[in-house]
């Protein structure tokens, strides 16, 4: 009879125990970037969100992985998910009973720590018979093995936009800290009326990560900033995750020049996937990464509700948020970078 997995918890600070859950992460075809160690130690550093990153082990051996976080507020709830500000998460397994037993466990510790709900952010459906979240999709493509050939790829409108921006004489280089990168992210999200996430959350990042994750900026030719993405690396992806944009870049093309660069930088390093990450159904975003050719996918986020009746609707789309939205956008950004961290925190 085969052993019963036992299922434990990774200390953060535990660099070998770490280290073999990033081993399996990184072999494990279910895992994604947000499944790796290190997101644990951001979220405590940056937001002090109490952790806990499950994983199923037989005779020393990692078999399935589910790393969640616990987050409470008066405003959007109080919940436990797979995993705060990620796109993907859920249960990454060899096998169905390594799966069953960390699920298991998830519903009994969201029980004890008496949250509304627990929520799994899987890229396929697990549980037909749970509550689902049906208004995400994400973008992912494969990047070919030469330049042009993803040029041209591109369908000839959004093309067009690319070789714009190459003709506007448009740079794109890689920074080493953040500044540049904050300094046009916040600006943008305060635009659309969202609090940012803080500095230090991209600092964080970057040192936690490293090369695996990146801020790549574009300028004009006198050096003015218009347009900049942080992206993570993950096996032969390359997901580019926040953005910024100067109000001046539309016109000169640089948010097409930037995905471009991305790709084109990506394809010269030997990267296989583009992963354009996720988006609402019916948004601008959602638009633009048709428009560049990727098919959405819908993600199954699935749910186990414990005290509220329907899943949660913490997006913009929801009506209940249009007066804070407009409130924010009149907010002056210094203040709105000041007070965003408080409640960006709480949103996940």
């Amino acid at each position: 009879m085969r052993p019963v997995h036992q299922i434990k918890r990774l200390s953060p600070e535990d660099a070998r125990d770490n280290a073999s859950w990033d081993a399996f992460v990184m072999a494990c075809p279910q895992a994604t970037f947000f499944h790796r160690a290190g997101w644990q130690r951001v979220l405590r550093r940056v937001f002090r969100h109490d952790t806990y990153f499950l994983y199923a082990e037989i005779d020393g051996r990692i078999e399935g992985v589910l790393p969640l976080a616990h987050v409470s507020s008066l405003l959007f709830g109080n919940s436990l998910s797979s995993l705060p500000f990620a796109v993907y998460g859920g249960v990454a397994a060899l096998n169905d009973e390594a799966a069953a037993a960390l699920e298991q466990e998830a519903q009994q510790l969201a029980r004890r720590l008496g949250v509304d709900h627990l929520e799994l952010r899987h890229v396929t459906a697990r549980h037909d018979d749970w509550p689902v979240q049906d208004l995400y999709v994400t973008f992912r493509k494969e990047i070919l093995p030469d330049e042009e050939a993803n040029m041209l790829a591109i369908p000839r409108k959004q093309r067009a936009m690319v070789r714009k921006g190459i003709k506007n004489g448009l740079k794109a280089e890689f920074d080493t800290g953040v500044d540049r990168f904050f300094a046009l992210y916040s600006d943008n999200v305060h635009r659309h009326g969202t609090p940012a996430m803080p500095r230090r959350w991209f600092q964080a990042l970057r040192d936690e990560f490293g090369r695996d994750c990146d801020v790549l900026t574009v300028t004009d030719a006198d050096g003015r900033i218009l347009s900049t993405v942080l992206s993570f690396y993950f096996r032969d992806e390359v997901m580019p995750y926040y953005a910024g944009d100067d109000e001046a870049a539309r016109d000169l093309a640089a948010n097409d020049f930037k995905y471009w660069e991305l790709m084109r930088r990506s394809c010269a390093r030997g990267l296989k996937v583009f992963d354009y990450g996720r988006s609402k159904q019916g948004t601008g975003p959602y638009a633009f990464k048709k428009n560049w050719g990727f098919e959405p996918t819908p993600l199954r986020y699935e749910y186990r509700l414990y005290k509220r009746e329907s899943v949660p609707q913490n997006n913009p789309n929801n009506a209940k948020y249009k007066l804070l939205i407009e409130t924010w956008r009149r907010m002056p950004l210094s203040m709105a970078n000041w007070l965003g961290p408080f409640v960006v925190r709480s949103l996940g």
